[in-house]
């Protein structure tokens, strides 16, 4: 067939559980000057428009869907078929339902002109409207999806997904060879360069729509509500980091509506071993915690563009409780791909979906510092750091902090301030690697351990200023509960203040 690989019912019929899809399309306007056309297209797709829309279940949850039908007249957009996607976007939102969006367009429908191409900011106020409801809107992106379609409504997922092999660009190659004569290059306008440069989450085949849409929306479903009873076992007083021996428990001093509570810790064990347990290479670190601790769906860079390796984003689900992760990947980190600029950018995306989602957010502290180049520099390191610290600080959604491992200068503090913050028994937080603030107090890396610990930096001391709320092990299948635990409690503090209370807990 030309265009997408399945047709829309198709799409619909694998995505959908079987018998439930309830068309809400009643009959398209007719417009002037190409009936012909028109018919024909309606003979060759089966449908009378270029888009189906109505709902259906999908795991039993009830979602809207509009999807393109490119054997309509490439699935363009007139007037008649921004009617339709206009009309089933308010109806989703009035009935507060997810809404997936399955484009597979070349775009305007030239027939229509100027008139039909306006109607991509009307279609884009609609799903906007949508987005402000605190509804999903997942995008799965189709072959092809060019031109106003990817350049309004295509390009406005809270997730998105696309079609393998699919061609995907702003000005279709054959329009691009016929004004400047020469091909595009190849491979740019393809689903899994996108995904290479984060500018869609995965790449998903169309098999595979349908779990990956009930893994999301499942996240959201669990997402915690104020009030909600408090799960998950409290701490044993049992459990200690793997490298102690002989445990007593860290103090826990009282704080203004918050109860700290500290896991056994060896308080003769000195910072330097902390700082060197941190280091080892198989100590385990986000990915292992996503793994072991947790249910998740994995996204992908800003979207507009950027990616980097050091930084995770994720919707996940820690025992009952959903929430957005955006967690620094030490491997990464340490293996060629340091923190920059643009794993700051993929943070803020992170804390935008929370806000749009209300759902938590979980920062993962586990950095040996952002990049120091040139590059970082100019495409401005630390204004990014100030501006992911900002927006933390200022996110409406409830937040917690675990920081995991090594917590290194302004990368881990702009991921550090939140409603409840934990740390791993090995965890540390410093302004500097100890070396460097060796460096700058005696002038030589061989003071480190010294200084390290006449700076204040273990899970212990964190937890005696207050910085942190509740020392946890280090093992990633031992935070399910606890990270279960933190989210929901988070979630019942009250949302005015926030801003306030997480500044205040580094003035105690």
């Amino acid at each position: 067939m030309a265009g997408g690989k399945r047709t829309a019912r198709e799409l619909i019929g694998l995505t959908l559980d079987a018998g439930t899809w309830v068309s809400w399309d009643g009959p398209p306007e007719e417009p002037d000057g190409y009936a012909e056309e028109l018919a024909a297209a309606r003979e060759r797709s089966g449908c009378d428009e270029a888009v189906l829309t109505g709902e259906g279940r999908v795991g039993g949850r009830r979602v809207a869907l509009i999807v393109s039908e490119f054997a309509f007249l490439a699935g363009s957009i007139g007037v008649a078929t921004a009617d339709r996607i206009v009309a089933a976007v308010e109806r989703a939102a009035l009935e507060g339902l997810p809404l997936l969006a399955a484009p597979a367009s070349g775009g305007t429908r030239m027939q229509e002109g100027t008139f039909a191409f306006v109607q991509m900011a009307r279609i884009t106020a609609a799903v906007m409207a949508h987005k402000a409801a605190h509804l999903p809107y997942l995008v799965y992106l189709r072959h092809p999806t060019t031109g106003g379609v990817l350049a309004s409504w295509g390009s406005l997922g809270h997730v998105t997904a696309a079609e393998p092999g699919a061609l995907i660009g702003f000005l279709g190659p054959r329009v691009y060879a016929g004004l400047y004569g020469e091909e595009f290059p190849a491979g740019v306008q393809v689903a899994e360069n996108l995904a290479a440069r984060g500018l869609v989450d995965a790449v998903i085949p169309a098999e595979d729509l349908r779990p990956a849409v009930i893994r999301i929306l499942s996240v959201l479903e669990a997402r915690p509500e104020p009030s909600s009873p408090t799960p998950g076992p409290e701490p044993s007083g049992e459990a200690k980091p793997e490298s102690s021996g002989d445990a007593k428990s860290g103090s826990s001093g009282p704080s203004e509506g918050r109860a700290l509570r500290a896991m056994p810790f060896e308080r003769s064990m000195r910072a330097w071993d902390a700082v060197l347990a941190t280091r080892e290479p198989d100590r385990p670190g986000v990915r292992e915690l996503l793994r072991e601790a947790a249910d998740v769906t994995p996204l992908s860079g800003t979207g507009a563009g950027e990616n980097d390796p050091g930084l995770r984003l994720a919707l996940a689900r820690f025992g009952g409780a959903g929430c957005v992760v955006v967690g620094q990947d030490r491997v990464s980190q340490r293996t060629g791909h340091p923190l920059g600029p643009a794993g700051l950018r993929v943070a803020r995306r992170g804390m935008r979906l929370a806000a749009e989602l209300r759902l938590p957010l979980l920062t993962v502290v586990d950095t040996p510092g952002a990049v120091l180049s040139a590059d970082a520099e100019n495409r401005g390191l630390a204004g990014e750091i100030a501006r992911c610290l900002a927006d933390l600080i200022t996110l409406a959604a409830p937040t917690v902090c675990l920081l995991l491992g090594e917590g290194t200068g302004g990368a881990a503090l702009a991921l550090l301030p939140a409603d409840r913050v934990l740390v791993a028994a090995h965890g540390w937080l410093t302004p500097l690697p100890p070396e460097g603030a060796s460096v700058i107090v005696h002038r030589t890396p061989e003071r480190a351990p010294d200084l390290a610990e006449a700076q204040g930096i273990t899970a212990p001391d964190l937890l005696d200023r207050g910085i942190a709320d509740e020392i946890v092990p280090d093992a990633p299948a031992a935070l399910a509960p606890l990270l279960e635990r933190a989210l929901r409690t988070a979630s019942d503090l009250p949302p005015e203040g926030r801003t306030a209370a997480r500044a205040a807990r580094f003035a105690r």
